[in-house]
Protein backbone atom coordinates (compact mmCIF):
# COMPACT_ATOMS: atom_id res chain seq x y z
CA UNK A 1 0.00 0.00 0.00
CA UNK A 2 1.19 3.56 -0.55
CA UNK A 3 2.55 5.20 2.57
CA UNK A 4 -0.12 7.93 2.40
CA UNK A 5 -2.85 5.43 3.36
CA UNK A 6 -0.83 3.42 5.91
CA UNK A 7 -1.78 3.56 9.60
CA UNK A 8 -0.04 6.33 11.53
CA UNK A 9 2.22 5.56 14.47
CA UNK A 10 3.41 2.17 13.25
CA UNK A 11 6.81 1.15 12.00
CA UNK A 12 6.52 0.18 8.34
CA UNK A 13 8.80 -1.72 6.00
CA UNK A 14 9.50 -0.10 2.63
CA UNK A 15 8.71 -2.68 -0.05
CA UNK A 16 9.17 -0.65 -3.24
CA UNK A 17 10.11 2.84 -4.37
CA UNK A 18 8.51 3.40 -7.79
CA UNK A 19 10.46 6.45 -8.91
CA UNK A 20 13.08 7.30 -11.48
CA UNK A 21 16.70 6.46 -10.65
CA UNK A 22 17.77 10.00 -9.70
CA UNK A 23 14.94 10.30 -7.17
CA UNK A 24 15.52 6.76 -5.87
CA UNK A 25 19.15 7.62 -5.23
CA UNK A 26 18.19 10.79 -3.35
CA UNK A 27 15.67 8.91 -1.20
CA UNK A 28 18.26 6.20 -0.53
CA UNK A 29 20.66 8.87 0.74
CA UNK A 30 17.89 10.05 3.09
CA UNK A 31 17.37 6.48 4.34
CA UNK A 32 14.28 5.51 2.34
CA UNK A 33 15.02 2.42 0.27
CA UNK A 34 13.64 -1.08 -0.19
CA UNK A 35 13.99 -2.98 3.07
CA UNK A 36 14.34 0.07 5.31
CA UNK A 37 12.00 0.79 8.22
CA UNK A 38 10.14 4.09 8.57
CA UNK A 39 7.40 5.33 10.88
CA UNK A 40 4.44 7.32 9.60
CA UNK A 41 3.75 10.25 11.95
CA UNK A 42 0.85 11.85 10.08
CA UNK A 43 -0.89 12.00 6.73
CA UNK A 44 -2.90 15.04 5.65
CA UNK A 45 -4.33 15.33 2.16
CA UNK A 46 -1.81 12.81 0.84
CA UNK A 47 1.19 14.70 2.24
CA UNK A 48 3.02 12.72 4.91
CA UNK A 49 5.50 13.18 7.73
CA UNK A 50 7.72 10.18 8.42
CA UNK A 51 10.48 9.31 10.85
CA UNK A 52 13.53 7.86 9.11
CA UNK A 53 16.35 6.78 11.40
CA UNK A 54 16.73 9.77 13.77
CA UNK A 55 15.05 12.48 11.69
CA UNK A 56 11.68 13.55 10.33
CA UNK A 57 10.89 14.13 6.68
CA UNK A 58 7.90 15.71 5.00
CA UNK A 59 6.96 14.18 1.65
CA UNK A 60 4.42 15.62 -0.78
CA UNK A 61 1.55 13.49 -2.05
CA UNK A 62 3.22 12.75 -5.41
CA UNK A 63 6.32 11.33 -3.78
CA UNK A 64 4.39 9.59 -1.00
CA UNK A 65 2.33 7.77 -3.64
CA UNK A 66 5.51 6.22 -5.05
CA UNK A 67 6.63 4.65 -1.75
CA UNK A 68 4.98 1.28 -1.10
CA UNK A 69 5.08 -0.12 2.41
CA UNK A 70 3.90 -3.17 4.34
Amino acid sequence: MPIAIAPAGRELLVRKVAAEEKLKKHLHELGICEGSKITLVSSTGGNVIVIVKEGRLCLDRTLAGKIMVA
